[in-house]
This record gives C-alpha cells, structure tokens and sequence, in this order.
C-alpha cells in the first residue's frame, strides 16, 4: 500500500511477474507486456514508460531491439533485471542499455532467485548493481521484508555471473543427466566457478562478486535444480533430444543456449581459456555429450 512511487516491469514472464508480486508488498507496481494478461495492475506500454522506475525482465536476446522500437529516455531509473550476453555481437547487456540510458540511471540485478519461490514469498537474497549507489539504494528499498538486497558498485561481474551459470547450469544438467555421480557434478561446478572467473576478470570484474550472491550463489542454485529452465536443457541433451525439440518442449526462454555462443566467440577473440563453455557450445551444435566429458577429462 505504496509510497507515491511511480514504478513498473516491462516483460509479464515469469520473472516478470514475481518481481511484480514482491514489489506490490510495498508499493502500487505496474507490469505490461507484448500480450495483454489477466494480471492486477496490468497496464498499456505507453502507460508504463511514463513511470520513474523501470525494471526490465525481457529475455537478454530482444532487448537491444526492444530499446530501438520502444524506448525514449525520458529521466526514467532503470533496474534490468534480464541476464544473459547477446549473441552475434557478443555485447553485455550493460553495453546494449548504455546506447539509450545514462549510466548513472541503470542498475543491474543479480542473485539465486527462482521466480516460483519469490512468487511463494519464500527468503531471498538479491544484489542491486550500479555505478550509482544511491540508485541502488533506491531500488533496494521497493523490495519486501522476505527479499533481503544488498548493493554492490561491480557491474560487469553481476552481468558476467547472471549470464555464465546459465551456461554452466546446462553442463550439470547433462552431467546429471548422463549420470556421472555426485563427484563430477560437485567438481563440474567448482571449475565452473574458476572459468567464470577467469572470464570476468578479463573484463574488469572484482574477485569478491563471484565468491558471493552473483556468483557461487546464483551458480550453486541453478546448476544443482530442475526449476533452472537451463539445467534441464542439459538434462534432456543428455538423453539424446534435439535442441530444437527440447526448446519446444520447454516453451520458455533458456538463456544459457544464446550466452554460450556468445561466450564461445568472446573467448576465442581474447583468448580466454573457457574448456566447459567451449564444450557446451559444441554440445549445443551436435556433439555428443559423452565425447565432450572424455575430452574435458584429458584436457
């Protein structure tokens, strides 16, 4: 029963619409989307865009030309709360928003947050990310007494981390999915967390960010779930299906099948030593996924 706080998600998905419910604990949040939904407070886009606060649960992939069709920049603050790298231009998402919004106006969200969970009001614990602290204070404060927020000024590695499990969330599900044991999928993970690392640092991110909720957590909870849309890609690889079947199948976005192509040609560009990524990029196009465990072993 809101603060005078003039504040809505752009995307009604799943995310989308958790973010929503645990923002309406403490302020009156709008939402909209391509399709009109049966949901409370549902608005027009033009009706949204003339709000504040934005929160931004598009899928990374169609948010550069989301901005280009939709968006003026108006003095609105932003928080994205998509993950993920753009394919083909290998761009961070931070990257792509910098074209149409200020940096002091943009902040990045990050953390282990299933939507299924928020959306039962069950603990949470979230980073706000942003150059400017006072916006990430600012946005930390619209979330619910269940979701604790913390804030961090390292950007790059919040969008580095969110993007990277998803990737390595599809390796543990085909390492699950093969049934490799309890053994390869625990060491299947801590090198995943060195990997990324490793990539982030070439970009500029800070060691404490993958050792907290942006990193180890958020990767510890998607690589190790059946609600990752992610790791069950991986499941299903492992049991001989198609991409294009168990996309369909799943009839949502799974973001770690785009992020690794990305990540694929990123590394090779800047020669950053990426063998599990490497590997699911080559799943993703065909290979077996019992020839890449064999090669990640005699690597």
């Amino acid at each position: 029963m809101g603060k005078s706080v003039s504040i809505a998600v752009i995307g009604a998905g799943k995310w989308g619409q958790a973010l929503q419910f645990a923002l309406s604990f403490t302020l009156t949040c709008k939402i909209t989307s391509r399709h009109i939904k049966p949901i409370e407070n549902f608005v027009s886009l033009e009706e949204a865009l003339k709000c504040e606060y934005l929160i931004f649960a598009l899928p990374a992939q169609v948010v550069r030309g989301w901005l280009e069709a939709h968006f003026t920049f108006r003095g609105q603050k932003i928080l994205v709360a998509a993950k993920g790298i753009e394919q083909g231009s290998g761009s961070f998402l931070n990257e792509i928003f910098a074209h149409y919004v200020p940096e002091d106006h943009l902040s990045f969200l990050s953390g282990p947050s299933f939507a299924s969970e928020v959306m039962q009001g069950l603990p949470t614990a979230v980073v706000i990310n942003s150059s400017n602290e006072t916006l990430s204070k600012e946005f930390a404060a619209f979330f619910p007494s269940f979701i604790k927020t913390y804030t961090s000024k390292d950007v790059i590695g919040a969008e580095v981390c969110g993007a990277y499990k998803n990737v390595l969330a599809i390796a543990s599900g085909i390492c699950d999915g093969l049934k490799l044991g309890n053994n390869a999928r625990a060491s299947l993970i801590a090198r995943g967390l060195v990997e990324m690392r490793r990539f982030g640092k070439y970009f500029g991110a800070h060691d404490e960010t993958f050792l907290g909720l942006s990193g180890a957590g958020d990767l510890f909870l998607t690589a190790s779930s059946t609600l990752s849309r992610n790791y069950r890609v991986g499941l299903f690889l492992a049991e001989g299906k198609k991409l294009e079947t168990i996309l369909e199948e799943l009839g949502e976005v799974a973001e770690g099948v785009f992020t690794s192509e990305a990540i694929f040609e990123l590394s090779a560009k800047h020669m950053i030593y990426t063998p599990i990524a490497h590997e699911i990029a080559l799943i993703l196009k065909g290979k077996e996924p019992r020839i890449s465990v064999k090669d990640l072993l005699s690597d």
